[in-house]
Formats: C-alpha cells, structure tokens, sequence
C-alpha cells in the first residue's frame, strides 16, 4: 500500500477544517495515532482498506470534539448546518408535519436520496408510520467518534439511496475509560430549556473489548405567541397605493362559525348573531402553534469484539432508542354541507339567507382547544458478524443486520365530523345555535386520533478485500462482496379515521415488503508511480448487481482517477451511476390527504386538500453523477490546504408528484370553473372547488420527474501558531449553479429560489470557523453566511409581492471552554449571538419564514460539564 504523504494529510486537514468552526478544544484535531488508525480502515465511498485517504471521491470528516462543542444533542444540529445540506430538512422548528424527525438533505435532493450508515452499514428507516427515512434522533450524539460526509453518488458502493451522498456515522468502538457530559440550554427569550445527560463507559482485556453509551435529553417549548416575527400570520393586501401591503392575516375558518351561501358570506357572533364576514375576522392561528418543538428521547448503546482467534474476531453492536416528541397547532378547522331549515332558527333570514338554501359552514374548534400532536416511537437496530484476515493478508467479513422501528403517534381533539354531519342531518345538532358548541355539548363528539406503524429492515452481508497482485505502479486493491437485505413497512391508521367516518377523505392503511439480493465488485488499479508528474496515479471501478422482488434486476458503475502530481497537488475524478428503488410506502402507501400550501385567485383559504399515496409500479430512479476536484497543500505555507470540487447530479424517472399549486394554476380558472379539461394531468386530479373555497384533488406518486443539480465546494484551511497560541482557521464555501427540477415537461431553476415547502437553495453557502487554544483553554468563532434569494411564488410578477426576496443572513456563533486538570471540562457558546431574525418573504412556508433554512428561535446558550477518567 502507498506511504502516507502531505496530499493525505492535506485531504484529512481540509476535511476536519471544514467544519472546525465547531471545535473548542485546543489540541490537534487528529493526533499522529488517529491520523494512523483512521488511514487504516475504510473511507467512506470504498470498501478497500487503505494506507491512506487519497480517494477520488470528496469526504468531510466532522470529529467529535466539533460535535461536543457545538451544543448539540442530536447530530442534525451539525449536519443540518454544512454547506452541502439545503431543500427541505426535519428539525425541531418544523412544527407542521415533522412527526418529530429529524433528517439530513444532501444537495437539496431530498434526505430519501442520501444514504445514512452507522459504521458503514445500512441503518433501520425510523420514525413514524411506513418510515422511509432515517430519523437521525435514533443515533446517540453522545456516543459517535466522527462523521463521514461522501459528496458524491455511490450506489456502486452501497446500494440504493446513495444519489446525492453518504453519511456514515462512526461510533466510538475502542473507548477506554469513563466518560459523563451534562449540558444545559436556553433561549434568549426564557424558552425552549434543554436538559441532557449522558454517560460513556469501556473496557478492554485480553480478547476483546466493550463500549456502553446511555443519553437522555428533555428539550422544551418556545410558542409563536413570544416571538414579534411569529405571533401573527402574515398575508398581503393590495393597499391604497396599489402596492402589496403585509398585514396580519388568518384562516377563514373561524371561531363562532363562517355560513357560505350563494354570494353571502357571513360570520358568526357569540350571542348567535351574525355579520357580514371581513378580513377582520380571520382567525389567527400561529399564537397556539408551536416554534420549537419538545422532546424527550433516550438512546441506550453498546458495541462490542471477542477475539476468537488469532484470525477471527467476533463483533456486534445494539442500539436502542426512544422518543416522546409533540407538536401543536390552531384547533380544528370542521366544516359542513347542509340545508337551511325552521328548526335552525331565524338568524339567517335578515341577511337574506331563506329557508331551503344550501349552506356551507366552516368553524374553528376552539371550543375544545388546540389540535396535539404526539409521537411514541422506539428504534431497535442490532449488527453481529465475525470478521478476520487470511494468511495472505486478505480480509473477510461476515454479518446479520436487524433493525425494527414502531411508533404510535397521536392527535388529539379531533371532532368527528361524520357524526355531527348525521346529526344535523337527522336534526338532533344545531350548527347555527352557539350553545351546541360547548365543550360539555361536544364531548361525544371529540375523539383522539391514534395511529401505529413501523418498519423492520434484515440485511445477511459478506465480503472479501485485499490486495489481489502487484503491478510496476503498486498493488492492485480489491473488495468483492454479496448482500442480501429485505424490507418491511405498515401504518394502520385510526379505525375512525380509517373508515372516513370522522374526516373526508378517510385515510387507508399501508403495508408491504420486498426483498433484494445483491454482489458489488470494487477495484483499486495504480497505473503510475514516482513518474514526473506523476507521483501517484490511481484508476478506481465499481460495479453492482442487483435483482429486487418488485421490478427486477439491474446494475451500477462507479469509475474514479486520483492523479497526485506531486507532494503537493493532486486531481481527482468521479463518474458513475446511481439509483434509488421506491420505497414501501411509496409503492403501497394508501390513500390521505396532505393539507398542501396554495394560492389561487378563486379563493381566499391558502390551503389545499390533496389526496396522496403510493403507486405500485413505480420503477427506480436513476442517476449520472460526475465529480471533479482538486486538492492543493503549498509547501511555501506549512498548515494551509485548499480543496475544489464541482459536481454534477442528473436524476431521471423521478419518483414525485405534480406541484400542488401547478395543479391547481392548470386545472382551476380564476372563477373557480374547471378549465383544461382534455388533459391528462387534469382528468386524472379530479379537482374540485366548494362553497367555502375549499379547493380538492387527487395527486399521486409518479416516475414523472427530473431533477439536475451542479455546483463547487470549496474549501480553505489553516492551521499555525501565533502568540503562543495553537490557531485553526477554515472556510467552507458552497456555490450552486443551477437546481433544475422537472415534473410537467417544463423545467424550473430553483437555484437562488427560497419556497413555500421544499426549502431554499441559495446560490451560496459559506461557513467560516476560528479556532483558538491555550495551555488549558480554547475559544471558537462560527459564522455562516446565506445569500439572499427569489421567492419562488413571485418569479413571475415580484411587483405583486411585498417581499419577493430574502436578504443574506449572517449568524455568529462562539464557544469557549476552559479545562480545570485531565479530569474536569467546563465549556459553553452562544448561538446566534446577534439575535438575528428570520426574515419575512411572500409564499413562505411556516412561523413566516422558512424553518427549514432559517433559525426561528434566536439568540440561544448552553453550557456543559464534562468529567472523564
């Protein structure tokens, strides 16, 4: 194998620098024995064992001191902050149909598209219903070593999922000692308290080796109701001047009751009565809702080796987590279609409104309180294998991977609409008279939503590596290997909910299952060595077969070229293919309906009831991805590195669905009337208008979609010493060229866009980190940039909008730490010191914002204490 040089350890200190802004502690990033372990194992994007890190593929490493110091307790509090990361991401400020996960969105292609490991392999999908995703809270932050973050295609490597990149966690597995962290936090406002406990604990002996890791975190809750930006939800107005105007807006579902009748249009009053309905009676909803969500979880690991024998070793490794999350939002918004008759009273009849005329009536439920969500949801995941090394120096592997996920998830004060719909029906229920609404009245009627679900995953793996002969260049490195992995999901939804009793449309349960076998042949060529120009040249292939149960079998390829000039330069290159198979919910997940944001002339209510689910012949999306990079260490300056890289992603068969608000511009006229009949996107939506504005329809999953992506990552680090001081300096830089998404034959750019529900992708992206030590301290600078954007609701007329872009946000980050002796730590930072405000823009998604790109909570301390023998 190839001597260590500068080139990897500039590839190493570029990748740690990129996110060193997280790191507080004044000693070197990575030892000279680190350095040695981590060039003796596999880096992420290859299953060869190396004596180095020269792949040709682009990795970031985040260590765990950048993880300690950062605050974090749950690893998409760093992930979700890189660079690479954009579109739309779970987190705790996404309050609005989180379920309480938590995800990562490499490239903005979705977080379905990147791939999530744990020690280099699959991951149980967790979270709640059919999940299809990795919930990253199911990962002990407390317990992982670093983080590999592979920014290229590798479907050639590890299967399905990885289109957009890897992220392979690696868990501390020789961990010797005591370890215990207790680290509180709270919001500059007084809310959103966080509590966290974890303890680190291994041994060594003879033959082996134990690791057990125990976290529990207790986050709270911030309210839109304490925050100037969030206690109202905004909407436009045209004012006076004919200019958009922003003023605080609502729901037309309201309290008291909202009658559509012909051209009428009346609102209720508490003694019964009624009024011609304004804007002034919209219900603002965002006081009752959530800004940061609350949670509870608690993460049990253990990892383990048995020396079997000179040669084999026994290994294995347990996860055990759990989670209690909630959310909460403005109470229910019913609504009822009936007949105007003598046993409702005389109300009406003043405001023209007769006996025997239709009437929609629309309400908001505060008469029993907010709508609250909650989810239970337990994640096992168990690895066991014997793994060792033949005469000749290969090395084989064996393993079973189990993992099951379950949840029940909750909603509670849920009306059932069908039985109150019977009873006005039968005359046994009043809308029109106040008093039917009680809390007392309603109590038969108010039910609690409970659905379970889960997934269950089973992977039987083997493999081969080594180094097959030896050319005039080098050895030839190979890895060769067999999986086969099967996968189940279900969601069983409320048996009221289930039979459409309660809501319209009902919701339909989902299961099913596949199975896939699969062989990957990976191959390490050195075609030059010590030439001029070329001290180390170095051609990479990969190639996967592989045959699923649901569409059958297929295959993928990966070529690399590292080619290392000298000590001190080197290119590299990647082109391979890359596929994703639709997941069990998306082939067999029933029927529900999605409450999707849209704006259209013919109404009022900024929502839309879309009825989503799986489709079984989907086929596998696919991929071109092509990488080309540079990587620079000058010998005239010790300590500083510089890394290029562009990429280009190119997905076809896309599994998608129409965008919600295309449907209804193409199929809904102005007026309301259905226009564009004769196509096939509008026959097949089934789109429909009601009395109250209500707009419906079909949108299922299809391969009807394209999506290319390209851009350059680049990277600056630095490492020296001045005034006596130990000094890491990084800058990570992120420009994104184009974001090309296609699911109707026309193609739209979202690069430089910020949207109502897919996320933002800002043209760039950068994060600059200062770090600082002394003899028993350390200190810690982070700033991250976010250029301005277009709204994409206002591309077409921006004159219409009164925000149609956002400014460039800056956050500032610090920490410090300072250490008493060997034993006791105390560290702490502040987050988003300046208190900076997520801006406003029109069509935004949540709180009046994105939650999804932007901090909602502001200014933010925390504090830690660690104590280790």
């Amino acid at each position: 194998m190839f001597k260590k040089n500068s080139i990897a350890s500039a590839i190493m200190f570029s990748a740690t620098a990129s996110t060193a802004m997280f790191a507080v502690n004044a000693k070197a990033e990575v030892t000279e024995q680190d350095v040695a372990d981590v060039e003796r194992i596999e880096v992420t994007g290859s299953r060869i064992k190396r004596a180095d890190m020269e792949t040709a593929s682009p990795v970031t490493i985040i260590g765990a001191k950048e993880i300690l110091a950062s605050g974090a307790t749950s690893i998409d509090q760093v992930l979700q902050k890189t660079t690479a990361a954009s579109g739309a991401m779970t987190n705790p400020g996404i309050n609005n149909g989180s379920g309480g996960n938590a995800s990562i969105n490499l490239r903005g292609l979705g977080s379905q598209r990147t791939l999530v490991l744990v020690n280099g392999r699959r991951m149980i999908n967790s979270g709640t219903g059919a999940a299809s995703t990795v919930d990253l809270n199911s990962i002990p932050v407390s317990m992982i070593q670093r983080v590999e973050v592979l920014k290229d295609g590798a479907s050639a490597v590890y299967g399905s999922d990885a289109v957009a990149g890897v992220v392979n966690i690696i868990l501390k597995k020789d961990f010797e000692g005591f370890e215990i962290n207790t680290k509180g936090g709270i919001s500059g406002e007084g809310d959103a308290e966080e509590v966290s406990i974890d303890l680190t604990m291994g041994t060594s002996f003879d033959k082996g080796n134990i690791v057990l890791g125990i976290q529990y975190m207790d986050r709270g809750e911030a309210s839109m109701a304490d925050r100037d930006a969030t206690k109202c939800d905004y909407t436009e107005v045209t004012g006076p001047d004919g200019k958009p105007q922003k003023v605080c807006g609502g729901s037309s579902y309201t309290p008291n009751g909202h009658i559509w009748s012909g051209d009428k249009s009346l609102q209720g009053n508490p003694d019964g009565s009624w009024h011609e309905f304004s804007n002034d009676d919209k219900y603002n909803y965002n006081p009752v809702s959530y800004l940061y969500t609350p949670m509870k979880k608690l993460n049990i690991t253990g990892l383990g080796t048995y020396e079997m024998s000179d040669t084999t070793t026994f290994f294995a490794e347990t996860m055990y987590a759990k989670r209690w999350s909630e959310q909460q939002m403005a109470p229910q918004p019913v609504w009822f279609d009936f007949e105007y008759t003598e046993e409702m009273g005389d109300s009406l009849l003043e405001h023209g409104i007769n006996y025997g005329d239709d009437i929609s009536y629309g309400r908001r439920m505060t008469d029993t309180g907010p709508r609250e969500f909650s989810q239970t949801v337990d994640t096992v995941r168990v690895v066991a294998g014997l793994e060792g090394e033949f005469d000749n120096g290969w090395t084989w592997d064996t393993a079973i991977n189990f993992g099951r996920n379950d949840s029940v998830d909750e909603l509670a004060n849920l009306h059932n609409m069908g039985q109150i719909q019977m009873d006005i029906e039968e005359g046994n229920f009043n809308p029109l008279d106040q008093d039917a609404w009680s809390q007392e009245n309603l109590a038969g009627y108010v039910y609690t939503e409970v659905n379970s679900g889960g997934s269950e995953m089973l992977v039987l793996s083997a493999s081969l590596a080594g180094e097959a002969f030896e050319l005039p260049a080098g050895y030839v490195g190979f890895a060769a290997g067999v999986e086969t992995r099967t996968e189940k999901a279900w969601f069983t939804p409320d048996s009221l909910t289930s039979q459409g009793m309660a809501n319209d449309p009902k919701v339909e349960p989902t299961a099913g299952e596949y199975d896939v076998n699969e062989a990957f042949l990976e191959v390490a060529i050195p075609v030059l060595s010590d030439a001029p120009l070329a001290e180390h040249v170095e051609i990479s292939a990969a190639v996967r077969a592989f045959d699923y149960s649901t569409f059958g079998s297929d295959s993928t390829w990966k070529l690399g070229l590292t080619w290392k000039l000298n000590e001190q330069l080197m290119f590299r290159s990647v082109a391979s293919t890359a596929f994703r198979a639709p997941s069990v919910d998306e082939l067999y997940g029933g029927a529900s309906p999605s409450f999707d944001k849209v704006v259209h002339e013919a109404t009022d209510q900024d929502q839309a009831e879309v009825t989503v689910g799986g489709n079984e012949n989907l086929t596998p999306e696919e991929a071109d991805t092509f990488t080309v990079g540079i990587v620079y260490e000058p010998s005239w300056l010790d300590g500083f590195s510089v890394t290029a890289d562009y990429y280009q992603i190119d997905i076809t068969n896309a599994i998608t669905k129409v965008d919600s608000q295309y449907v209804a511009d193409q199929c809904l006229g102005a007026d309301g009337s259905l226009i564009n009949t004769d196509t096939a996107l509008c026959q097949s939506s089934n789109i429909a208008i009601d009395n109250s504005g209500r707009i419906s329809f079909d949108n299922g999953l299809q391969n009807i979609g394209a999506e290319n992506t390209s851009g350059v990552d680049l990277n600056f680090a630095y490492n020296f010493e001045a005034l006596g001081l130990d000094w890491r300096t990084g800058l990570d830089t992120t420009f994104l060229n184009e974001y090309e998404i296609e699911a109707t034959g026309e193609a739209v750019d979202y690069a430089g866009m910020i949207t109502g529900g897919i996320g933002s992708y800002a043209e760039i992206k950068s994060n600059l980190s200062v770090n600082v030590s002394g003899s028993d301290w350390d200190a810690g600078y982070k700033l991250r940039y976010i250029s301005g954007m277009d709204s994409a609701s206002c591309v077409d007329d921006p004159s219409a909008c009164y925000a149609p872009t956002t400014p460039s946000v800056v956050y500032h980050d610090v920490t410090g730490a300072y250490h008493f002796n060997e034993t006791v730590t105390f560290s702490g930072g502040i987050n988003n010191v300046l208190d900076k405000e997520a801006p406003y823009y029109t069509g935004n998604n949540d709180a009046n914002t994105d939650p999804y790109t932007y901090d909602t909570l502001g200014r933010y301390f925390f504090a830690r204490a660690t104590v280790k023998f």
